[in-house]
């Protein structure tokens, strides 16, 4: 077994990023399709790594700097969450909800009737819904715990950390192509021209140069540190109250806090360009040290049957951002852009939403809706619609009984 440090970790990731552009730049497929550039480089690392271990050959690596970049690229959501935007995308946002919420519904709809057609206990169909794929690992490995202990379902951890990967995975690679289906039928902005080019904000075009200077971004990677802080302090009194949220929310929460607090009082106003570069910067580590470090042959253990539920319900999340998301947000641009982040989500997590819509941006034109509306819902929302969804399916006869 070969055990990578801090720093062997650090250098692989960083490689894991080169060989991705290097991939979609020279590979027309994967631009094409507008495939991440972490995950194109993540999934060869970790196919390789498979490769190696049929030969008895493990790679293993110091994730220990995923969780703190995570919560970085959240604290620089909050950050870049101004109130008077937000105004803006208040009607998009409720609509974008109910599309996100009807998807959770079906998602474990479609699950608890594969599961049971297929002899399988209904619990797994549940795990293999709205609790792994939208709710990701940290969600799965809550319910699993529970699963096992109150439902005494064998295994309930093992299947959802494999089902929570195998979304993670699946959600990068069918939100660009989504997206492409999508676009062909709408005008793009990106092909109009413009009388004055408009600079980025936030996460959009994430490879267009932005001017920042030393000090301001040490006052950025401050706030950024300070949000870090907040945040696990304000997880730390919350946790075992009815009022409990994952870590990321309440770092994204101070996060939002700090911009707008700040602004109102006249102190300080936040620098979206250094904000920008920052969270991009944990965003692609963040993907790559997650993809890289896939155990491939987790997926490779699940059983046929739950392997057709997750198949099923990558087609339907497909199916879904097409005939759904996109018809509801208004079938134009913007609407194709959040399909691709609404697979990257549904499927997987924020981080990987971002990037599906950074890879389509950063081809077709940029999209400001769209990454206004999907990092709120994502980081906000959809947790908390997705435990009422899941505690409103587990008052059900079917479960009740168990």
């Amino acid at each position: 077994m070969i055990q990578l440090d801090f720093y062997g970790t650090l250098v692989a990731a960083s490689l894991v990023l080169l060989l991705g552009r290097g991939l979609v730049t020279r590979i027309a497929f994967l631009r094409n399709y507008n495939i991440p550039e972490p995950v194109a480089g993540g999934l060869v690392v970790a196919l390789a790594l498979l490769l190696l271990r049929t030969f008895d050959i493990e790679v293993r690596f110091d994730t220990s700097l995923q969780a703190p970049l995570m919560l970085a690229f959240f604290a620089t959501i909050g950050l870049s969450a101004d109130f008077a935007s937000l105004k803006k995308g208040g009607r998009v946002v409720g609509i974008f909800v109910l599309a996100v919420t009807g998807l959770l519904v079906v998602q474990n709809a479609l699950g608890i009737g594969l599961a049971t057609a297929l002899g399988l206990d209904p619990l797994m169909g549940l795990l293999t819904g709205s609790i792994t794929l939208a709710g990701g690992h940290g969600t799965g490995a809550a319910w699993g715990t529970v699963f096992s202990e109150k439902y005494g379902l064998a295994s309930a951890s093992e299947l959802a950390m494999a089902s929570a990967t195998f979304g993670l995975v699946l959600g990068g690679l069918i939100g660009g192509p989504v997206a492409r289906l999508l676009i062909k039928r709408v005008r793009v902005p990106g092909c109009q021209p413009q009388e004055t080019p408009r600079l980025p904000k936030g996460f959009e075009q994430p490879n267009k140069e932005r001017s920042i200077t030393p000090f301001s971004f040490i006052e950025t990677l401050a706030l950024i540190a300070v949000s870090l802080l907040a945040g696990n302090l304000l997880n730390g009194l919350l946790h075992g109250t009815a009022f409990e949220l994952p870590t990321f929310v309440c770092v994204l929460f101070v996060g939002v806090v700090l911009r707008n607090g700040l602004s109102a009082l006249g102190l300080y106003q936040v620098f979206e360009r250094e904000v920008s570069v920052l969270g991009n910067v944990s965003l692609s580590l963040f993907l790559a040290i997650a993809l890289m470090s896939l155990k491939l042959w987790d997926l490779a253990a699940l059983a046929l049957p739950i392997f057709i539920i997750l198949a099923s319900q990558t087609l339907v999340m497909a199916l879904f951002a097409i005939f759904v998301t996109f018809r509801m947000m208004g079938r134009n641009f913007d609407a194709a852009v959040l399909a691709a982040g609404h697979c990257g989500f549904g499927l997987g997590a924020t981080p990987t939403a971002i990037a599906n819509m950074q890879a389509v941006t950063q081809r077709y034109g940029p999209s400001q809706i769209a990454f206004l509306v999907v990092p709120m819902v994502g980081a906000f929302f959809i947790d908390i619609i997705n435990v009422i969804v899941i505690k409103l399916y587990l008052v059900l006869p079917l479960f009740v009984a168990v």
